[in-house]
C-alpha cells in the first residue's frame, strides 16, 4: 500500500467496508478525546490539524482516485477533516463529540444546502470539500446548541 492509500483510508479504516466514513469520524473523536484527557488539546492545534487534513487529503484524494475512480468509499481522510472543523473553536467534551458527530454525518449524508454542488468539483477538491462545507454547518448548529444552552442556564440560575 503506498503513502496516499494510507492518507486517503487514515490508516487503514477505509477498507474495513461499510460505515467506513463513520467510523473514521468516531477514530478522529477519540483522538480529540484523548487530546483533552493527556491536555495536549488547544484550538490552536486542532486548527493547524485542520489545515493539513485539508491540504494532504485534497492532494491525496485527488492522487488515489485516478486508480480508484470519483470519491471511492475507501477514502475517508474526508470525514476526518469535516469531524476536525465540526469541532474548531468548541469545548471538547463527551457530550460535545457525541453531538458533533451525529450533525456531521447528518450534513454529510444528507447533504443540503450546497453541498451536493461540491462533490462534482475535479480531484480531491471535490472529495474534500463537500466534508468541508458539512463541517461548517455541524459546527455552526453545534454552536448554537453549547452557547444556546450555556446561556439558557446561566439565565435560570
Amino acid at each position: 500500500m503506498n503513502l496516499n492509500k494510507i492518507i486517503a483510508t487514515f490508516f487503514g479504516i477505509g477498507y474495513i467496508g461499510k460505515g467506513a466514513g463513520t467510523v473514521a469520524a468516531l477514530m478522529f473523536c477519540v483522538l480529540l478525546y484523548l487530546g483533552v484527557v493527556f491536555h495536549i488539546h488547544s484550538n490552536t492545534l486542532l486548527l493547524f490539524v485542520t489545515l493539513i487534513l485539508l491540504i494532504t487529503g485534497i492532494y491525496t484524494s485527488g492522487k488515489v482516485e485516478r486508480s480508484w475512480g470519483k470519491d471511492h468509499q475507501r477514502m475517508v481522510i474526508d470525514e476526518v477533516l469535516g469531524m476536525a472543523i465540526t469541532m474548531l473553536f468548541l469545548p471538547i467534551n463527551l457530550t460535545t463529540l457525541c453531538i458533533g458527530l451525529l450533525l456531521f454525518r447528518f450534513f454529510d449524508i444528507r447533504k443540503p444546502l450546497f453541498i451536493r454542488r461540491l462533490e462534482s468539483l475535479k480531484g480531491g477538491w471535490g472529495v474534500m470539500l463537500d466534508d468541508l462545507l458539512a463541517g461548517v454547518y455541524a459546527n455552526c448548529v453545534l454552536r448554537l446548541i453549547v452557547y444556546g444552552l450555556t446561556n439558557y442556564y446561566e439565565t435560570l440560575f
